[in-house]
């Protein structure tokens, strides 16, 4: 005789099922969103990851200059800033969940951070956003075209955020430059927030080339370097090269969990690159991240980007933040010639893993390091991912 099920408890058991389902996808959709949807309003949202004096600040103008993207640089600059005696480890929570408030055009988070009565130029180096020089924000500089920093200075300041805020919410592409993350993982949450469509662009560069310009900028990062050593008393000859290594650590880290150790919710969004391959083939290399994030070369950046990676200027660090037109493959190559070979070698010892994994040949002779004809730069293989099968040569088996 067949065993009979009750109605009421069939019902019950469907209504069980389908808690389940539910649950399951409350807790799974952070993973990879199979019960979720896509991100309701279509943005893709960009993270350019890097570290002071890296050319991430020509690389956010190249951002900045597209006519789909609202481009802010350094945000969390301004929690950093409120927060100075605290240790970047204690931060990086309150820095990511203003990064995401940012990428869905909330600017309300950043008010606890700034003066009570604030402008547009309350933002960390404001004029540098294109769309903060355009219509919605200001009537100053027509979509599509480059805007120019200084006029916008004089023309765009207003009272609050909410023009800002109001530009940010026409634009497909959010794109944030930041300095201040020192591991992937903090950024999961982000990756897994349904609402969010993020890429990641981890920007690196040579590590002598780094402490060459911050060299140059020394008094621009006092308070930031406080930050990054976690308050603690170093000497002062030495406080250049420990926050090298922290920044080298932290690159270190990133790129091997991107690329060595991924999860899966990071499948094509993780993006390496080394700045002097911009500086060697820019326009390449800047179209290689527009398609990464599905933005479209205009003949006019096109021509933009010339101007700006062939002038004559060789980059003096004056001015930290100031980008001005200037051979991009000549500024990559400057540290050879005028750091000191002790410098050189000191920045090597605290920076070895990371120039190993990243492709930069050290130098172990002053006369070597001033041989500009010698490539230091390894040509780097296209990543491979880890979920991706290994190649073969027999057809059979692939």
């Amino acid at each position: 005789m067949p065993h009979r099920v009750k109605l009421s408890t069939m019902v019950f058991l469907v209504i069980l099922q389908g808690a389940a389902v539910v649950l399951f996808c409350g807790w799974y959709v952070p993973l990879s969103s199979p019960c979720g949807s896509a991100p309701s309003d279509g943005k893709v949202h960009v993270l350019l990851l890097s570290s002071w004096r890296s050319g991430s600040s020509f690389v956010g103008q190249v951002f900045s200059q597209h006519p789909s993207v609202f481009y802010l640089m350094e945000p969390a600059w301004h929690v950093w800033t409120k927060l100075r005696n605290t240790g970047a480890h204690a931060l990086r929570m309150a820095v990511r969940d203003l990064v995401r408030s940012v990428f869905r055009c909330d600017l309300s988070v950043m008010e606890a951070y700034l003066p009570e009565r604030h402008n547009i130029s309350s933002l960390f180096m404001w004029s540098h956003s294109r769309a903060l020089c355009s219509l919605p924000a200001c009537p100053l500089t027509p979509r599509g075209h480059i805007s120019n920093q200084t006029q916008c200075l004089h023309s765009c300041d207003e009272s609050g955020l909410q023009g800002a805020q109001e530009a940010c919410a026409t634009y497909s592409h959010v794109v944030l430059k930041e300095v201040r993350f020192f591991e992937l993982e903090s950024l999961y949450p982000l990756f897994q927030d349904p609402s969010l469509d993020l890429r990641v662009i981890h920007l690196v560069r040579d590590p002598r080339a780094v402490l060459r310009s911050r060299e140059e900028s020394a008094r621009a990062f006092v308070s930031d370097n406080a930050v990054v050593l976690e308050q603690r008393n170093v000497p002062a000859a030495e406080v250049q090269y420990q926050v090298m290594q922290e920044i080298c650590r932290s690159h270190v880290r990133v790129s091997e969990r991107a690329l060595r150790k991924s999860p899966p919710f990071l499948k094509g969004r993780y993006k390496l690159v080394r700045y002097e391959d911009v500086a060697r083939n820019p326009l390449q290399e800047i179209t290689a991240m527009y398609e990464f994030v599905g933005l479209d070369m205009t003949v006019q950046l096109k021509e933009w980007i010339h101007q700006l990676t062939h002038g004559k200027g060789k980059g003096s660090g004056k001015e930290a933040f100031k980008i001005t037109s200037r051979n991009a493959a000549d500024v990559s190559q400057a540290w050879r010639t005028t750091l000191t070979h002790s410098k050189v070698k000191r920045v090597q010892e605290v920076c070895q893993e990371a120039m190993s994994m990243l492709g930069y040949r050290t130098v172990h002779s002053d006369k070597e390091q001033k041989r500009l004809d010698v490539d230091l730069l390894v040509p780097r293989e296209p990543y491979r991912f880890s979920w991706l099968p290994a190649k073969t040569d027999d057809p059979a088996k692939s």
